[in-house]
C-alpha cells in the first residue's frame, strides 16, 4: 500500500510518522518550504494531541516532545485593571465539559513540526504545489504538482488546511466561510517581560485580559526540559533553529476585525499594528507586545467550515482543518484525525479492511468529531 499526503503540518506529518512506522508507504507533498506557513507560536496541548503521539511517533521521537512540553495547564485566568494594576478576577476549570476547554499543556509549534520532520527528510518534498488528482480505473489516484510532475498511490489525504486543494475538487459542496475576524499572535521571550510581572501572575495557566473594546490573550511556555538538552539526549542529529534556538516565551493573541488590522501583511507590519491596538491596554501588557519578535508575529484569518452532510468515500480524503476548521485547537483535531487514519490504514494494509470501507468509517468518526466553538486559548 502507498499513501500519498498533500500538507506538512502538524496533522499531515503525524499521519506520515504513524504510517511510516507501521511500514507503509508514505509520500508528503508540501507547497511551501520547510518553515512551513505562519501558523502562530505555540499550541495549547490536550489529550487528542498527545494520544496522536503516543501512537504514531518512533520512542525517540515521542520523548523529545513530551519533556518540552509545558507544565500542566488546568484552569483559564480572567485578568482586569484594578486600581491600575493588573489582577486575577476570576477562574475557570479547563476539563473539557459543557464546551468547555480540555485540560493540556503549553507545546511550541515550530518545536513539535520539526521534532515530526525528523527521519522524514526522504519522504516530504517542499516546494510541491498540488494542483488537481485524477481517481484511476485501476482503484489508485494520481495527483499532479504546479511543476508538471505526478505520483500515484493507493490513497490520497488532503492535509493542506482550511484552503485545501484537495477538498476544493473532492468535496466541492463543502463552504469555507470568512468569519470577518483576525487574529494576531505573537510571541515575547519571557526574560524580556519579567519585570511586567505577568508571567508571575499567570503562571502556567491560559488567561486573558478584557479592557475596554480591547481582548489579550496569553499563556507562558516554560519549557520543562531544555530543549537542546531534550535533542541531544533523544535525537542527536535533530538540527533546526527551532530547538537551537529556543527559550521560554509568553505566548499573547489579540483577535480584531479585518477592517481594523488594514493592509498590514508583513510581520513586522503586523506586530506595529497590533502595538497600535495594543494601545489602550495596561501598561504591563503593551510592554509584553513591544517585546515582541516581530519576525514571528502572524495575523490569521479565522475560517469556518460548517457541519458537512456525509459524502460518498472514496480512496481520497481529508483530515484537519481541510474538513472542520477549530480556530485554537485546529493541531489537536488534526492529529487526532491523523491517528484515527493510520488505525483505518493499518487495517487495510494487513488485510483486514478494503480501502473505501475503511476510509468510510474514518470520514464517519471525523463527522462526529466535528468540534464545537470553543474560544481559543494561547
Amino acid at each position: 500500500m502507498r499513501v500519498m499526503v498533500v500538507g506538512a503540518g502538524l496533522g499531515g506529518l503525524t499521519l506520515a510518522q504513524g504510517l511510516r512506522r507501521a511500514g507503509i508507504d508514505v509520500a508528503v507533498y508540501e507547497r511551501d518550504g520547510a518553515d512551513g506557513r505562519p501558523q502562530g507560536v505555540s499550541l495549547h496541548f490536550d489529550d487528542r494531541g498527545a494520544a496522536a503521539l503516543r501512537a504514531c511517533l518512533p520512542p525517540a521521537h515521542l520523548a523529545i516532545a513530551e519533556a518540552t512540553m509545558g507544565a500542566p495547564r488546568g484552569q483559564a485566568l480572567a485578568l482586569s485593571e484594578v486600581d491600575g494594576e493588573l489582577v486575577v478576577v476570576g477562574n475557570r476549570v479547563l476539563d473539557g465539559t459543557a464546551g468547555r476547554v480540555p485540560p493540556g499543556r503549553q507545546v511550541s509549534r515550530r518545536l513539535l513540526r520539526a521534532v515530526l520532520l525528523a527521519g522524514l527528510e526522504d519522504v516530504v518534498r517542499f516546494g510541491a504545489k498540488f494542483t488537481h488528482f485524477e481517481q484511476r480505473p485501476d482503484g489508485t489516484v494520481q495527483a499532479w504538482f504546479a511543476d508538471g510532475s505526478t505520483d500515484t498511490a493507493d490513497v490520497l489525504v488532503g492535509a493542506d488546511g482550511i484552503g485545501s486543494g484537495v477538498r476544493w475538487q473532492y468535496l466541492p459542496q463543502v463552504q469555507v466561510y470568512d468569519t470577518g475576524k483576525r487574529m494576531l499572535m505573537g510571541a515575547s521571550p519571557l526574560r524580556a517581560v519579567a519585570d511586567t510581572g505577568v508571567p508571575e501572575l499567570i503562571g502556567d495557566n491560559p488567561a486573558s485580559a478584557q479592557i475596554g473594546t480591547t481582548m489579550m490573550a496569553m499563556g507562558a511556555l516554560r519549557f520543562q526540559e531544555s530543549p537542546r538538552a531534550a535533542r541531544d539526549q533523544w535525537l542527536p542529529d535533530l538540527r533546526s533553529s527551532a530547538i537551537d534556538d529556543a527559550e521560554d516565551f509568553l505566548m499573547w493573541a489579540v483577535p480584531v476585525t479585518q477592517e481594523r488590522l488594514g493592509a498590514a501583511a508583513t510581520p513586522a507590519a503586523i506586530w506595529r499594528r497590533t502595538r497600535e491596538v495594543a494601545a489602550d491596554l495596561p501598561a504591563v501588557l503593551r510592554a509584553v507586545v513591544d517585546h515582541a519578535w516581530p519576525d514571528l508575529t502572524v495575523a490569521l484569518r479565522i475560517g469556518m467550515i460548517p457541519p458537512v452532510p456525509a459524502w460518498p468515500s472514496s480512496q481520497v480524503t481529508v483530515i484537519g482543518d481541510a474538513i472542520h476548521a477549530a480556530p485554537g485547537f485546529g493541531g489537536n483535531l488534526a492529529m487526532q484525525d491523523a491517528h484515527l487514519l493510520r488505525d483505518a490504514l493499518v487495517e487495510v494494509a494487513q488485510g483486514r479492511s478494503e480501502v473505501r470501507t475503511a476510509i468510510s468509517e474514518f470520514e464517519d468518526a471525523v463527522r462526529r468529531n466535528n468540534a464545537p466553538a470553543l474560544e481559543p486559548h494561547p
